[in-house]
């Protein structure tokens, strides 16, 4: 095999209650990559489209991520990278995760598959950290493994892929301005009050447990972030009154994909999630500001292979 086509899926981070270390898998979104065996040693970028990125081997995240790999398993041949980018960058839904992940699955592949999905992580890691200034998997992991992944720990890098409540879907809406993680993580504090930090553990444990259960309910009174959005919420615009929407058009729960500006809601049903997605819509068209809209069961098998040759 000296080629492989795959489908490398977006993907929601934190989801509210888990900054850093939880998130889910979306299904008809994400980009569609080409790695190829070439003569010469080493990872190349060759053709983007979609997307201006940088085709610099050492600034562009697929890159990073296949030398970190191959620094480890080294090859007298080489591999160029083709990514057709369908995830706008700095939307909040897993666009350098996705180039990351693709990246080393798709060279893995390539080589026989010495490693499993989730050893591929700590290589992935590499490549995001380029775009966030941090290290984590938080994205990585549903993209490679599918589904809801709790990291328990980025520094051994612990990660769990946790069951997925059937009638669950997801409705995004990413409204059209970019917002770098880079940016978004630079107005945290470093520091949080004690009373926060037992709320969110409550909600982060409760959380684990309603997806094991299957208890929507408790799901639903899990979906809270007092930690990281009420600083986060002010670089959105109408964050506020577009969770309202969805919670009034019925979801679970709702709050900021990722670093943001992307808006997620989990639904139980997908009449459910349709509803939703028309009364965040609303409100991002009476604002006069350009977004997309998206519905999504959640995407148990996270990256595909769409051909080999």
């Amino acid at each position: 095999m000296n080629q492989i086509e795959l489908f490398a899926p977006a993907s929601v981070a934190n989801v509210s209650c888990g900054f850093d270390v939880l998130g889910f898998c979306l299904d008809p979104i994400g980009d569609v990559m080409r790695i190829t065996k070439t003569t010469s040693p080493g990872v190349t970028i060759g053709k983007i489209t979609g997307q201006n990125l940088p085709t610099n081997p050492l600034k562009n995240v697929a890159s990073v991520a296949g030398l970190a790999l191959l620094k480890e398993h080294p090859t007298e041949f080489g591999f160029q990278i083709d990514i057709d980018k369908k995830i706008n960058p700095g939307s909040g839904i897993g666009s350098s995760a996705a180039s990351a992940a693709g990246a080393v699955f798709g060279i893995n592949e390539l080589l026989g598959s010495p490693y499993s999905r989730n050893e591929l992580i700590r290589f992935a890691m590499e490549g995001e950290a380029i775009a966030s200034g941090a290290a984590h998997a938080d994205n990585l992991a549903p993209v490679l493994l599918g589904g809801f992944t709790l990291v328990r720990s980025n520094e051994t890098l612990d990660v769990i892929k946790l069951p997925n409540p059937k009638e669950l879907v997801a409705t995004i809406i990413h409204p059209k301005i970019e917002l770098k993680t880079l940016h978004s993580r630079a107005i945290l504090k470093t520091t949080i009050p004690l009373n926060k930090a037992i709320e969110q553990w409550g909600n982060l444990g409760a959380f684990v447990s309603a997806l094991y259960t299957e208890d929507y309910k408790l799901l639903s009174r899990s979906i809270q972030d007092k930690v990281i959005e009420p600083y986060r919420a002010m670089l959105i615009p109408k964050f506020e009154e577009t969770r309202q929407a969805a919670l009034k058009a019925g979801a679970l729960g709702s709050g900021i994909s990722g670093s943001g500006p992307s808006i997620f809601a989990l639904s139980k049903g997908i009449e459910t999630a349709k509803k939703v997605g028309l009364k965040m819509e609303s409100i991002y068209k009476n604002l006069n500001l350009d977004y997309q809209l998206h519905i999504s069961k959640i995407n148990t098998e996270g990256i595909k292979v769409l051909n080999r040759s």
